[in-house]
């Protein structure tokens, strides 16, 4: 990336290195991150959260805001705030700039070829579903009946305006005439979803319906979910999966949700749109929907993200109190079939995901939005606060199909439950179940009991993760520790790693062969004194955290002079937590770990010296300079140890 232009594969778009550089100035890779993932603050200027590109329990994904980049312990992903929207957006380099441009209301420049000339980009795609929202809006606007539908449903104008609800009209070609006169291509146009193609071309694919907008987690309008009016089949349409969006991969209302789903630690899952709405209005934050298809993986792991799930498998357990130990995931599907077969779904996915998830179904079966139109905010609050651990919901189903007033119906109760109890992993929560089972059944406890403990089964085994570097604290070797550290220092310190001399270090300096590369690319980059100088840049400049901004500067241009296997240990070693956070104290740390390898590295110059020595004839005049050069090293070394 030493180029002062950008280029996309596709097409031969031009960005300039400084508009690349004006979006990283403005852009703070914590907002952005954390629009994706919940982060906790882990002492001294390190964030962490789950992580968002492999399923984990316990917290291993690090971001470092004073460096502006992100590292997870656990997958060995790593870079910067590009590199996290490219991987998360799954889109390619430039369209990652613009996404954070348009963030950060920086206009970036481009070349003046016809549109027609270029590729499809998400960017282009999000803004032609940004003007079909508007759209749909002023059509729903204009038509009385669809108006009254939603009235009727008790959503007034303030609700509606929220939600962004919207209406097709029912014409073959309105949105395509309307798309088409704001210069969008047949291209861009047929990549949207928003439109179907026949025998005699491209048609609106959305006609007399509602118009529900979908949402990606961070805002952009992604695609639409529909409701016709009156006759007619399907009833709900929802946009195809596309480049811009899929829907194994959302969830309706996140966007509006996230913030408090992180905050309050819980996340409600309902079935429709309306549902959605009728939540938020009754004060039930958190709600959420899928979007035409099952509650699956990918929203798990998205759920996992926000909530800040617990690596503990009995995470979710209720308390007498009526709370639950860790975050919430609640589902209000219906009492039957589909709630049924999302508990045993839940059961398949992960026993910490179960164990932290609950079941709230009404009593007459009504979903939340019939709940809040016939009985108001608080009917829909008890209906949440009803809820029921998704162990105990899916025992209790099972146990719905056997006869347990007979001898023979208890006994086919058990053989069905029983394997369900024996799946839970944590030890004292599947005793309790196994005492609430007998309890159900209305069989001896001890019986019930073994008959669970033989129908165990062997646990599974642990994903496996790519190698990467060890944690700091699990190096066993001094050397390599010490090594390890002054990285970090330089990488994350700059400014109190040049008070320290580090640009003075020779190659050899370092002899682990990872960390003699990633010194090489600092070297190569120009050392901590290109670092001062663009720092000094940016404060002229008047740019905000002008050291921070710069130290994101230099770490970007030491993981460029590196073999792509030596930037992601930089990524990692630029996010490692520093064990310490006030000024004097970071100091004195910095100073510490750099004199620490200073005289390391001098003590093995004097030990190879010596040997050197004694090879060396004292007559020759390399003996001379090679004694000369061992009273240098042995001043230096003193020197370091008196400092």
């Amino acid at each position: 990336m030493a180029c002062s232009t950008v280029r996309h594969a596709e097409e031969p778009a031009v960005i300039p290195r400084e508009d690349i550089d004006k979006v990283r100035e403005l852009v703070r890779i914590e907002d952005i991150v954390g629009d994706y993932v919940s982060l906790k603050h882990a002492g001294s200027g390190s964030m962490k959260g789950l992580c968002p590109f492999h399923d984990e329990k316990s917290p291993s994904f690090h971001v470092r805001p004073l460096v502006g980049r992100w590292h997870c312990f656990g997958c060995g992903e790593g870079g910067d705030v590009f590199s996290f929207i490219e991987k998360i957006e799954h889109i390619p380099f430039v369209e990652a700039i613009q996404f954070l441009a348009r963030k950060v209301g920086v206009e970036l420049r481009d070349d003046a070829r016809p549109r027609e000339d270029r590729g499809v980009t998400r960017a282009r795609l999000v803004d032609a579903h940004t003007q079909a929202v508007e759209f749909y809006r002023q059509r729903l606007a204009e038509n009385t009946h669809a108006r009254e539908f939603l009235t009727r449903r008790g959503f007034e104008q303030p609700v509606i305006d929220m939600f962004e609800v919207g209406y097709s009209p029912d014409s073959w070609d309105e949105l395509l005439r309307h798309l088409r006169a704001k210069g969008f291509t047949e291209k861009e146009l047929a990549a949207t979803g928003l439109f179907t193609t026949g025998t005699r071309g491209m048609y609106d694919r959305f006609r007399g319906r509602l118009m529900w907008p979908i949402h990606s987690i961070t805002g952009e309008t992604i695609g639409f979910g529909a409701r016709i009016l009156g006759e007619g089949q399907p009833k709900y349409l929802n946009t195809p999966d596309s480049q811009l969006y899929q829907k194994s991969k959302v969830l309706y209302g996140l966007d509006l949700a996230k913030k408090h789903i992180a905050a309050e630690r819980q996340i409600v899952i309902v079935e429709g749109y309306t549902d959605v709405m009728a939540a938020h209005i009754a004060g039930v934050t958190t709600a959420v929907a899928t979007c035409g298809t099952a509650f699956g993986t990918e929203h798990t792991k998205i759920v996992r993200r926000l909530i800040g799930d617990s690596a503990s498998p009995s995470a979710g357990v209720m308390l007498s109190t009526g709370q639950s130990v860790g975050g919430e995931i609640i589902f209000t599907f219906d009492g039957d079939a589909a709630g049924q077969k999302a508990a045993l779904r839940a059961y398949e996915e992960d026993q910490a995901f179960a164990a932290q998830t609950f079941i709230a179904v009404a009593k007459d079966g009504k979903d939340p939005a019939d709940v809040w139109l016939e009985k108001g905010d608080e009917a829909v609050k008890a209906l949440i606060d009803s809820r029921e651990p998704l162990f105990a919901f899916a025992i209790r189903s099972v146990l719905k199909g056997a006869r347990l007033d007979t001898a023979e119906g208890r006994v086919a109760g058990l053989r069905a439950a029983a394997p369900m109890v024996a799946g839970i992993r944590d030890r004292v929560l599947r005793g309790e179940y196994t005492r609430q089972l007998a309890g159900w059944l209305g069989m001896d406890e001890d019986t019930v009991r073994g008959y669970v403990r033989g129908a165990s089964g062997s646990p599974g085994h642990a994903r496996q993760t790519p190698a990467q570097l060890a944690p700091r604290n699990q190096l066993r070797d001094p050397i390599e520790r010490i090594e390890r550290e002054s990285l970090e220092v330089i990488l994350q310190m700059p400014n109190y790693a040049g008070a320290a001399g580090v640009d003075d270090l020779p190659s050899e300096t370092f002899v682990v062969p990872v960390h003699r590369s990633i010194h090489d690319a600092i070297r190569a980059a120009g050392g901590v004194a290109a670092y001062s100088l663009k720092a000094d840049e940016f404060a002229s400049r008047g740019v905000a955290d002008a050291g921070g901004k710069a130290n994101a500067w230099f770490i970007d241009q030491v993981c460029a002079q590196a073999e792509p296997e030596v930037a992601t240990a930089i990524s990692q070693i630029a996010v490692a937590p520093i064990p310490q956070t006030d000024p004097e104290g970071m100091w004195n740390y910095a100073r510490g770990i750099i004199l620490s390898l200073l005289r390391l590295g001098v003590t093995r110059q004097i030990g190879e010296i010596r040997g050197r020595l004694q090879r060396t004839n004292p007559e020759d005049d390399e003996y001379v300079a090679l004694f000369t050069r061992l009273i240098q090293l042995e001043q230096q070394k003193r020197a370091y140890e008196e400092a």
